[in-house]
């Protein structure tokens, strides 16, 4: 897959059939409409997608607390498996959002894309202040000459409905039932830093984590039932999010204990994949009876892992 960091960045000889979108989450409703992209073209034209970053709330509504499901580069490697030729990543801005109707169309799709067909929503408004809509557009393909697909009402439903249900269900800590929607396990990565080093002490040492964009969406409070990518080596492990209210914890924290693993992995990567929540956070009358939870917690993620 050929991506481009900007519209000015691309070029192409070849016509283009071509969607946008935000793609958060790149969930199994996305999919559809890239399987229908892909379909749509032919080996003489070229299949191309325009997402956004930052996210255009994110420049036009910057008091809200926007919580993505992906990163940009969780993003660009989603839409890559799916099997795009190209990508754009457009960098949204207030110049970009005040463009017109009829620029967009003739200055980005015609001049720059070569646009053969879009497919798009019918709900889709685009220009500046959004005041055009699928009409417009489809009287623009009639004037420059390239064909508007529309994904119907119920498809669209479907795919918001789907990244509505996928946010709640993470909220909720329902890990299952948001990788079932998402058509692959939910995760987030961050960096190894140094912590109270308390764990160690009880036998279960963790790795802190520092999630490296305050936009991704973390699920809710809880213990959960984790695979790792540490070095490129998948590790079985338990994650806590939470403020370890035993140890009279003050702050939320991110923490994994990897099983049958005791290397020194400060300032590492780890990526975190949710397989399955165990149990809510609770506060324990002793360290020690923490530790015989954590016991309890640990034998039921290897099961889980064993069974699966």
């Amino acid at each position: 897959m050929n991506i481009y960091h900007s519209i000015h960045d691309f070029s192409t000889s070849k016509k283009t059939v071509f969607t946008l979108g935000t793609f958060d989450g790149v969930h199994l409703g996305h999919t559809k409409i890239i399987e229908r992209l892909l379909n749509s073209s032919n080996e003489d034209e070229q299949s191309l997608v325009l997402t956004f970053f930052p996210h255009p709330r994110m420049v036009l509504q910057k008091e809200s607390d926007i919580q993505l499901l992906n990163t940009i580069e969780e993003r660009t490697q989603l839409l890559a498996k799916a099997g795009l030729q190209n990508l754009i990543i457009h960098p949204f801005d207030q110049a970009f959002s005040r463009l017109t109707a009829e620029e967009f169309v003739k200055n980005i799709l015609v001049d720059v894309f070569n646009i053969k067909k879009i497919i798009i929503g019918h709900d889709h408004r685009f220009g500046r202040n959004r005041t055009a809509n699928i009409d417009d557009l489809i009287i623009f393909g009639k004037e420059y000459n390239f064909e508007v697909e529309q994904i119907s009402a119920e498809e669209i439903d479907e795919v918001s409905i789907s990244s509505t249900k996928i946010r709640n269900a993470l909220i909720q800590g329902k890990i299952a039932l948001a990788n079932e929607y998402l058509g692959y396990n939910y995760s987030f990565s961050g960096t190894v830093i140094h912590g109270k080093k308390l764990g160690r002490t009880i036998g279960f040492p963790t790795a802190n984590l520092k999630m490296e964009e305050s936009y991704k969406l973390i699920p809710a409070i809880g213990v959960y039932a984790v695979k790792c990518t540490v070095r490129n080596q998948v590790l079985n492990g338990m994650l806590n999010i939470g403020t370890n209210p035993t140890v009279h914890g003050q702050h939320i924290s991110i923490e994994v204990n990897l099983f049958e693993f005791n290397d020194d992995i400060y300032d590492q990567k780890i990526k975190v994949e949710l397989i399955k929540r165990i149990r809510d956070e609770q506060k324990f009358d002793s360290v020690e009876k923490l530790k015989v939870q954590l016991q309890k917690d640990q034998y039921f993620a290897e099961q889980l892992f064993e069974d699966q």
